[in-house]
């Protein structure tokens, strides 16, 4: 079944729309070129369960203000601890006196990724990009950037509910199984309702674009693309009626199309990334042979975090070996 998609275009600004009985969207902006998060609500007894919450600033608290006037909260649900999911988590279970729900690791990673700020992380994030090849104008500009966690996510919650894989969430009399999937973050959560046939996918599936899959400085020698490959496999069992609602792009239908699509796209990423390898290179230099545009410097930490990735499974599977050179930066080439 070829991908469908059954809306043109998305909800405006502070408003919902019903995408399935007791299930409705909404979207919130974003201060990046991918400049939007789709959110969801579910209908739970007399109120509603927020899956997703959007970044923190003023502007995405205002949108959230008009929509939750009149409507009561029941808990605050997050896919993963990334900025765009997990911003508002404090304020909106603040404001509406609930819990947070979410797995295990991305509860802690937000933890870390909040604290991890200072000199001697600082350090660490430089020592990291430096190894991977980057110069000097990127080594300052990534440095000038610095650790913008905390200006997204200005607070976290101190306590949670945890689930995980395997578990289902009763919400609004259905049951919602917790898909647990790795690479893009430690324990991202998808929620498949099969009574409603509607898949909350978050990031770890997406209509159009890839979602982002990196090696980041804090876990240095990591395969994510293994892992994010593997994670694919847990979604098999759905069928292609199922509505799917990612958290960037249009809902659409056709999952077992998409997952081909994704595993096609990383094989000719890694097919690319071998052939530029014939001759020791860095994952500074391998980043504009797989993103063939102008990158700022927001993009440019995601560029050579995937670049990374590709490189470590090539390396994990014995296409590539590593060579350190007398300048510290290591490169890798074809075994």
């Amino acid at each position: 079944m070829p991908i469908d998609y059954p809306w043109t275009d998305a909800p405006a600004a502070g408003t919902v729309r019903e995408v399935a009985p007791g299930v409705a969207w909404l979207r919130m902006p974003l201060p990046f070129q991918l400049d939007h998060i789709n959110l969801w609500l579910l209908a739970d007894g007399d109120g509603w369960a927020i899956v997703d919450t959007g970044v923190g600033l003023d502007d995405v608290r205002a949108l959230w203000d008009r929509i939750l006037e009149g409507r009561r909260v029941t808990r605050v649900i997050v896919t993963h601890f990334h900025p765009d999911h997990l911003g508002n988590a404090a304020w909106l279970t603040e404001r509406c006196g609930v819990d947070l729900w979410c797995t295990q690791a991305e509860f802690l990673i937000a933890h870390m990724a909040v604290a991890a700020t200072g000199p001697r992380h600082g350090e660490a994030r430089m020592r990291h990009f430096r190894r991977n090849g980057c110069g000097e104008d990127a080594l300052a500009s990534l440095a000038r950037r610095g650790n913008h966690y905390p200006r997204l996510v200005p607070a976290l919650p101190e306590e949670f509910h945890a689930f995980r894989e395997g578990d289902a969430l009763a919400i609004g009399g259905r049951r919602w199984e917790v898909i647990t999937g790795c690479g893009h973050s430690p324990e991202h959560a998808a929620l498949w309702c099969a009574e409603a046939g509607v898949l909350i996918s978050g990031d770890q599936v997406l209509p159009r674009i890839t979602t982002n899959v990196s090696v980041w400085p804090d876990q240095p020698w990591g395969d994510p693309l293994r892992l994010y490959l593997e994670s694919l496999e847990r979604f098999r069992g759905i069928g292609a009626d199922a509505l799917v609602l990612p958290a960037h792009g249009l809902p659409f239908r056709g999952l077992p199309e998409r997952l081909a699509e994704l595993r096609t796209h990383h094989a000719a990423r890694l097919a690319e990334t071998l052939d530029a390898i014939v001759e020791p290179r860095s994952a500074a230099d391998i980043v504009p042979v797989l993103f063939r545009r102008e990158l700022d410097t927001h993009q440019l930490g995601f560029a050579l975090g995937e670049a990374l990735s590709h490189l470590h499974r090539l390396e994990a599977d014995g296409r590539a070996v590593r060579v350190v050179g007398a300048d510290g930066v290591h490169r890798f080439r074809k075994a």
